[in-house]
């Protein structure tokens, strides 16, 4: 089968290895039918991250089609159409009960990669996994997009306005207008904020956050941006903030647009220094997120609002690639000339 090398900073490849197997008794493997490259995958594209050359690509979202289940599962079977969350939670632990299996104590091993493949092992299936009902030939192609979105970008948009605690009425804040950010906006709208404040640069972008629900837009950056949108809070600051990047320049513009007594959500992988918390403190401001509770939302919420028409987060995806353009995939991210790049496998 072909799958996605990662060769160095700068290039991917694929080459050819053996197909997984079963190794243990709740795994499945699953046959991709779409992946894609995600903004964090581009930390150790571009060098930011220490990554081995030649070792597994960091590929972590697909849509599937389960080939062969282990002993242990109950919950699928062979030719059921899931969703593959980038999460593996185990569904009874005290972090997976209270809706935080990103962050699951029944296991170390909680996180997707190596997904930029044509057949991939799916480890701690029995809860994790989200049947899709029917099969790919059933949906449209943008509806199998925004099913694919549900493996993380979606629900890790919505892990940061839940808990920010978005609520009906809100003002919120979304800084970051990559996939995740853009489906912050889509949370917040879902979740009943009345105005939302984008901060995006790039009109493509821009569009697209209008489209999911935005209400106003924010080009600027740092203390441009934070003059900007105080004043269109009246000087209040933000109910909720999204952050969506993880940049100690997009921490830092959180921090100062939330009024005393918000909550940040952050779900952009960090990338900061330590964080002086004297300021928040003086602010009464939360801090909270972490990896995003997939499972969970995609079962509660998100699923359904996709299938039901409510949200449309596969538009994000907005170039295609096959798996033997993997590089050009990334290239399209890195130059910015894709949100996020949508990779057909069968």
């Amino acid at each position: 089968m072909k799958t996605t090398l990662f060769v160095k900073p700068g290039k991917v490849t694929v080459k050819n290895v053996d197909k997984p197997v079963i190794e243990k008794p709740d795994d499945v493997i699953l046959h991709v039918v779409r992946a894609c490259v995600c903004g964090s995958d581009l930390w150790s594209y571009r060098g930011l991250d220490e990554k081995a050359a030649n070792s597994e690509n960091n590929g972590h979202e697909a849509i599937g089609i389960v080939e062969e289940v282990g002993k242990a599962i109950t919950t699928v079977r062979p030719g059921d159409f899931v969703i593959a969350p980038f999460t593996h939670g185990c569904g009874h632990c005290a972090a997976c009960r209270a809706g935080y299996e990103g962050s699951c104590q029944s296991h170390s091993d909680n996180f997707s990669s190596g997904y930029q493949a044509e057949y991939v092992r799916y480890q701690h299936a029995e809860w994790s996994l989200v049947k899709i009902p029917g099969s790919p030939v059933d949906y449209s192609d943008g509806m199998l997009n925004s099913l694919l979105s549900l493996a993380d970008v979606m629900a890790t948009g919505y892990h940061a306005a839940r808990v920010a605690n978005v609520k009906p009425g809100d003002t919120v804040a979304v800084v970051g207008d990559g996939a995740v950010g853009l489906c912050g906006v889509i949370a917040a709208q879902l979740r009943g904020a009345k105005r939302i404040i984008a901060m995006s640069r790039h009109e493509d972008r821009q569009k697209l956050a209008t489209e999911f629900g935005a209400t106003d837009i924010v080009p600027e950056r740092g203390d441009d941006a934070v003059k900007r949108v105080m004043a269109l809070t009246n000087g209040d600051g933000a109910d909720a903030v999204l952050e969506c990047v993880g940049t100690e320049l997009s921490t830092d513009t959180a921090l100062k647009i939330a009024r005393p007594g918000a909550i940040i959500g952050r779900v952009g992988l960090p990338h900061t220094a330590k964080t002086d918390l004297a300021a928040p403190f003086y602010q009464n401001t939360a801090f909270a997120g972490g990896p995003a509770s997939v499972t969970t939302y995609d079962k509660s919420v998100l699923l359904k609002a996709v299938l039901d028409g409510d949200i449309h987060p596969g538009k994000v995806f907005t170039e295609r690639f096959g798996l033997d353009e993997i590089d050009d995939a990334y290239q399209a991210m890195v130059k910015r000339e894709a949100i996020k790049s949508l990779v057909v496998i069968d």
